[in-house]
């Protein structure tokens, strides 16, 4: 069910971040971009129409907030290609979670995605101004986002285990304190590899903890990093 949202008259935008705009990003990824096939489920497409993307990048950066394109926000880092977002939202929804780990805020737009498909979301940054950005904009919503500044790394074990976890940065393997805070029955969406060449994959966790791996689509994360930063 979709989460009903505290919608402020600048988040329903005008001109190039109005629902129009929206609506034609949503059929482009129902069709299918140069990444690969289009998604098909429509609490995805509908989570994409409704989260006001706008509301995640710099006012410079607003009337692209719509294109299909990764955008940078700062620190080094960006918010994903809408494309790579629905996917891997597609993804994540695949096994019914009801409780989710994000790990690397950023923005806060994939948070919000989640959230808006009425996910219990749990996200953790490493990096403290991007966070309180991020949290502004969960406020302005009416979002309920638990939110954690620490290292991503270790992810949020207290909380867990988490029906899923997606990450949203690259590292060279899966991280094991990741994997085992991984519920039975869930899915980790996680970018996999180096700088040069990465890969989409979905893990899939049984009833016996055993863990089967699949790749969704080649992709360009930055790197999933270590420690924090104020």
């Amino acid at each position: 069910m979709m989460m009903r949202m505290k919608l402020q008259p600048e988040a329903i935008g005008s001109g190039m971040t109005s629902q129009r705009v929206r609506d034609r990003l949503v059929e482009r990824l129902r069709a299918g971009t140069g990444n690969g096939e289009g998604i098909r489920d429509e609490r995805v497409l509908n989570a994409i129409r409704t989260v006001p993307r706008h509301l995640f990048v710099d006012e410079a950066l607003a009337t692209r907030a719509y294109e299909d394109t990764a955008l940078p926000i700062g620190h080094g880092q960006t918010i994903s290609q809408p494309w790579v977002v629905a996917k891997m939202t597609e993804a994540v929804l695949e096994g019914a979670p009801n409780k989710v780990l994000e790990i690397g805020t950023g923005s806060g737009y994939q948070a919000a995605v989640l959230a808006a498909l009425g996910l219990e979301v749990h996200t953790v940054e490493r990096i403290g101004e991007l966070l309180r950005t991020a949290r502004k904009r969960f406020r302005t919503l009416g979002m309920n986002i638990r939110s954690k500044h620490d290292d991503g790394r270790i992810g949020w074990p207290e909380n867990g285990p988490f029906d899923a976890i997606i990450v949203t940065a690259a590292a060279p393997a899966l991280v094991d304190a990741l994997t085992s805070q991984l519920a039975a029955g869930g899915n980790l969406i996680a970018p996999v590899g180096g700088a040069g060449s990465q890969s989409l994959m979905k893990l899939h966790k049984d009833a016996e903890g055993q863990i089967t791996q699949e790749v969704l689509a080649p992709v360009v994360f930055v790197p999933l990093l270590s420690g924090m930063i104020d």
